[in-house]
């Protein structure tokens, strides 16, 4: 059985920093993720780098978020804690 999702990624930016959000929709349950990137004032401005590294990090969020609730799931169905390496 082969499943898609798509995951929305915004972009707020202004000034000398981006901020990034990640949603995902996954069998009813949404999860989001948050990352965001600084530049140095001393640094050129390229917003592309700006939204690559803020996507890195809210992307990077939403994996944590989505173990975290994978272990939930674990733990609710087994009765004991479950811990994820990832």
């Amino acid at each position: 059985m082969l499943e898609t999702t798509e995951i929305d990624i915004t972009f707020e930016e202004g000034g000398d920093h981006t901020e990034a959000r990640a949603v995902l929709t996954l069998r009813g349950a949404t999860f989001t993720g948050t990352g965001r990137a600084r530049r140095n004032p001393t640094d050129p401005e390229l917003p592309l780098v700006g939204e690559e590294l803020a996507t890195a990090r809210a992307l990077s969020d939403l994996a944590h978020k989505l173990v975290d609730a994978a272990a939930e799931a674990i733990s609710e169905r087994e009765g004991r804690p479950a811990h994820l390496v990832v």
